[in-house]
């Protein structure tokens, strides 16, 4: 598996681009912003993007949806939970944002426990509400991206439409601390982690 992670938009979003070894399909984790970026590299490695998937629909995370998909003609997949979200501006706070205003319908939605291949690969989709309704994480082979669920020493903010704090630490200690301490995390913000790092240090989840 190849993992390539740009970094993008003013509020520097982890946008990732996954592929299979032999770069035949992958798929963009949330295109936050600057899909020339993006585009050149799927283009420079050969990979037919499959499918744009967010991991939940705020609008640091969803900016360049549009222009990737009229690019790559891949799929638009989010939780069904923030479908509403993704298709208004106002919801997904894009229009409060100094960004690109994004409103638009995907194309097929998500539950959790869903199985989505390219490649020869496999992503199982873990609905992991608390930041908004609709979150998700993302497990391929022994790593998982997070968006803004967990990050590296903290969890993602849960004042927002549909946040919830009591949530969001259920889907980590019920939906990610279960994996094993090796299997990486890669957060919608900031750097990478383990789950074993993040079962020992994060504030969020060592409260005694």
């Amino acid at each position: 598996m190849i993992v390539e992670n740009l970094s993008n938009g003013v509020y520097g979003g982890n946008c990732y681009i996954i592929s299979s070894d032999d770069n035949s399909e992958g798929i963009v984790i949330d295109p936050a912003d600057n899909t020339n970026e993006i585009i050149d590299f799927i283009e420079q490695h050969n990979i037919k993007i499959k499918y744009i998937v967010l991991t939940h629909g705020h609008g640091d995370h969803i900016g360049g949806i549009e222009d990737l998909k009229e690019k790559t003609n891949a799929k638009i997949l989010i939780h069904k939970e923030d479908r509403e979200m993704l298709m208004n501006k106002e919801l997904n706070l894009s229009s409060q944002m100094p960004m690109v205003t994004t409103e638009i319908e995907p194309d097929g939605v998500l539950e959790d426990g869903q199985i989505i291949d390219f490649g020869e690969l496999k992503a199982e989709i873990i609905h992991t509400p608390g930041h908004t309704k609709g979150c998700i994480s993302i497990k391929i082979g022994n790593n998982i991206f997070t968006g803004d669920t967990l990050f590296k020493g903290s969890i993602g903010r849960t004042d927002l439409y549909g946040g919830s704090y009591d949530d969001i630490i259920k889907s980590i200690e019920n939906k990610l601390m279960i994996y094993d301490d090796e299997v990486t995390i890669y957060p919608g913000h900031g750097g990478s982690s383990t789950i074993g790092y993040e079962r020992k240090v994060n504030p969020f989840l060592n409260k005694g």
